[in-house]
């Protein structure tokens, strides 16, 4: 995404342009390659675009851009977060992105801006920080949860929605692709189920989780390898990251099926592909 030169090649000649590309990580031994893969990469492939005059281009961004409502009910597309108020550097880089984005649409650029959910399902090959939170749970290494939520969504629906604002999409407006809300309790009670095991019973509050956290990351920066549990991923969770897709569902045509099925399709995938074995 920072070869300027690679970017401008592979975009000559085409009608649409996707960005999907990201660094989704929620923690890193140098926070500063997810900012500048979010950020820098975000304005190359914009700029490159721009160009060489593509018609329409569909920018994936993020719920994380997105301010959460105090009384826990969904929020939508209408309150967009400061940069200041994100909360580590994945958030901060998408929310400074999107506003890249933005302020070039203002000066003509064709985008329409996407905000995908929690995405879960087949394929997660990395896996993702929540793929791995799935994968832990399968094999019953999560004893205990905090109170908070997410909105999950299977990946072929938030596929199947960049194709709709491709072509029905308003160019400037941003549309989030969500799915079902559910806290995690729900969650990990729901990947138990289909693992056909007993799912966790102990809530513990968020307090007693951050010398885990801490010393989680500590070991992380010897191992390079991504923990778990982040002190950014415990300071997001003080709330239900709860959204609603009714714009995209209402302008776009947009449907998303139950969570569940995500879960199950990133199950069977993961055991496929040895991940649970």
């Amino acid at each position: 995404m920072l070869d300027k030169d690679a970017i401008v090649s592979a975009t000559s000649g085409a009608r649409y342009v996707f960005h999907l590309a990201a660094d989704y990580r929620l923690w890193a031994p140098d926070p500063e390659e997810i900012m500048r893969a979010n950020l820098e990469g975000t304005r190359v492939v914009m700029e490159a675009a721009r160009a060489v005059g593509v018609e329409r281009i569909v920018y994936t961004s993020s719920v994380a851009t997105l301010k959460l409502r105090q009384d826990g009910s969904p929020a939508d597309e209408t309150t967009p977060l400061s940069e200041n108020e994100g909360i580590g550097a994945y958030k901060r880089s998408k929310i400074a992105a999107e506003r890249i984005v933005e302020r070039m649409i203002g000066n003509g650029l064709p985008a329409i801006i996407v905000n995908p959910s929690t995405p879960i399902g087949p394929r997660d090959l990395r896996p993702t920080p929540t793929g791995r939170m799935i994968l832990e749970a399968a094999l019953r290494r999560i004893p205990a949860f905090v109170d908070t939520g997410l909105n999950l969504v299977h990946v072929d629906d938030v596929a199947a929605g960049h194709l709709a604002a491709l072509r029905q999409g308003r160019i400037g407006e941003r549309y989030i692709l969500g799915g079902e809300n559910m806290t995690l309790s729900e969650i990990l009670g729901k990947i138990a189920s289909l693992m056909g095991h007993r799912p966790p019973r102990m809530r513990l509050p968020r307090s007693l989780i951050y010398p885990l956290a801490f010393g989680a990351e500590a070991i992380a920066r010897f191992t390079k390898r991504e923990p778990l549990v982040t002190l950014d991923g415990l300071r997001m969770a003080k709330h239900r990251m709860f959204f609603t897709s009714a714009k995209a569902e209402r302008e776009l045509g947009y449907g998303a099926r139950p969570a569940e099925q995500g879960l199950r399709d990133a199950l069977d995938w993961f055991r496929q592909a040895g991940f649970l074995a």
